[in-house]
């Protein structure tokens, strides 16, 4: 089973007693504004997301990563890695992405999970590029892009929803460096 520790948080696989915590952070409209559509999510649709993220996992070797504190144990939110197919213009590519609750925001921890994630992807499973998709206006991402050194390779739109979107992409050499 893959785990990430880093100085705060443990990134793992998905457990049982994490649909709750997880489906309150989907049901939260300023976490998921800026996903998709914008449109909250319940507990089953929670529940199917984190059924397709495991199954990822076997499929792929990566996908999402609860992110548990390492102080308390709670569930911050999910990091990690999957295949952005919504985007085809893009692929194939490997996307990094994390969503935390508001409680979460402004500690650092987005960051630091990202960062653990995209050493996991770059070193761990030897994926050479990695991108990240974004909406246009999504400071909070944007600020998180900039401090893992990736760099805008193109705006485009969500195929499905029209919002402007930003793709962002760093290699196993600009991340070396």
């Amino acid at each position: 089973m893959i785990e990430i520790r880093t100085p705060r948080l443990l990134l793992r696989r998905w457990h049982d007693d994490d649909l709750a915590p997880m489906a309150d952070i989907n049901a939260d409209p300023r976490v998921m504004r800026w996903i998709d559509d914008g449109s909250v999510r319940d507990l089953d649709d929670t529940a199917e997301a984190i059924e397709r993220w495991e199954e990822e996992w076997d499929e792929e070797g990566f996908g999402l990563f609860a992110v548990e504190l390492l102080a308390s144990g709670e569930l911050a939110g999910c990091t990690g890695l999957s295949v952005p197919e919504f985007l085809p213009q893009v692929l194939p590519a490997v996307a990094i992405s994390w969503r935390l609750g508001p409680q979460f925001w402004g500690q650092g921890y987005a960051s630091e999970a990202a960062h653990a994630t995209l050493e996991f992807a770059l070193q761990d499973r030897g994926l050479d590029r990695v991108i990240s998709i974004s909406q246009e206006g999504d400071q909070a991402s944007e600020n998180i892009v900039r401090k893992l050194g990736m760099e805008l390779e193109r705006e485009t739109a969500h195929p499905v929803h029209g919002r402007p979107l930003r793709v962002h992409t760093i290699d196993l050499t600009e991340f070396a460096a």
